[in-house]
């Protein structure tokens, strides 16, 4: 809890250095420049314009009330970016799902990560350096690895030698973004490790990822405890093998065939199967004995 307290008052003081006229940062080379690259600001929503040439013009109705749901219960787990256009003016470079969700409940301001026209590699370098602290929660890592890919444009292959990571593991810390946000916000406070994250990940229905996650918290299950409860819930999604109709089957005795043969006056072949059916094969050697055979069922 300390923790978001000195985020958000972190947020606040940066907020009004930027509502300063007298100290207008434009370039990474101006004064306090260095304060808000790779820092969480809180932002007025109004000062933010979307971006014109956003590529994504739909938006689902009923996620965004359901992540509106979430931010009003937890607040914005993952801030915006930004980029910084004139005085108190911005642009919105990502997050424009969560700015719409913000704006839906009422929000007055949001957190932004915020950008200046020539700060990429001031940005690159910060972000770098975050990722290399030891402080960082699993979720705090992957927003970074987001942003990197998302707004410096590059591939996880290119990411894996920024950070000098393998690429498997950006993608896994990549992955638990895609986690249920009140298990990210678990995660962040020590509630679940990443290896419960990866586990969890693997369950598409959220409602049921966030039934085990309960589980996991209320119980203290292990990873392997979870990663087993995960298997038998996917087991339980895979089509029941049917399994065969119980029979009728019986077994023919000895004596039984024997008195077949004696009767037709040849061996006869007797077969059943596991469900009672059967067939009685009588051999003849020529139409004589076809003959024969035939005057016999006839009798």
């Amino acid at each position: 809890m300390t923790k978001a307290v000195k985020k958000q008052a972190l947020g606040r003081g940066l907020s009004a250095l930027l509502k300063d006229p007298d100290n207008d940062i434009k370039s990474v080379e101006d004064k306090n420049a260095d304060k808000v690259v790779g820092n969480i600001i809180e932002l007025d929503i109004e000062s933010i314009e979307i971006n014109p040439f956003q590529p994504r013009t739909n938006f689902n109705e009923e996620t965004l009330q359901e992540l509106a749901k979430s931010i009003k219960e937890l607040g914005v787990i993952q801030p915006i970016t930004v980029r910084k256009l004139e005085f108190n003016k911005f642009q919105l470079i990502s997050g424009e799902r969560r700015l719409r969700a913000s704006k839906l409940i009422g929000l007055k301001t949001i957190p932004a990560y915020i950008r200046l026209a020539n700060d990429n590699e001031s940005l690159v370098m910060a972000l770098v350096e975050n990722i290399q602290r030891h402080d960082l929660d699993p979720i705090e890592v992957a927003i970074s690895y987001q942003r990197l890919i998302e707004e410096i444009n590059l591939t996880q292959e290119e990411l894996s030698e920024r950070v000098g990571k393998k690429r498997s593991t950006i993608t896994n810390y990549l992955r638990l973004l895609k986690l249920d946000p009140i298990i990210q916000t678990g995660m962040r406070d020590g509630f679940i490790s990443m290896g419960h994250g990866r586990a969890l990940i693997n369950i598409d229905n959220q409602d049921v990822q966030s039934d085990i996650y309960h589980k996991v918290v209320t119980q203290n299950l292990s990873v392997r405890e979870t990663e087993a409860l995960v298997k038998n819930y996917q087991d339980s999604l895979k089509p029941k093998t049917a399994k065969p109709a119980k029979g009728n089957s019986f077994d023919i005795k000895e004596d039984e065939k024997k008195a077949f043969a004696n009767y037709f006056g040849t061996k006869v072949d007797v077969k059943v199967a596991g469900n009672g059916k059967g067939k009685i094969t009588i051999p003849f050697h020529s139409e004589e004995d076809f003959n024969r055979i035939l005057k016999l069922i006839n009798s």
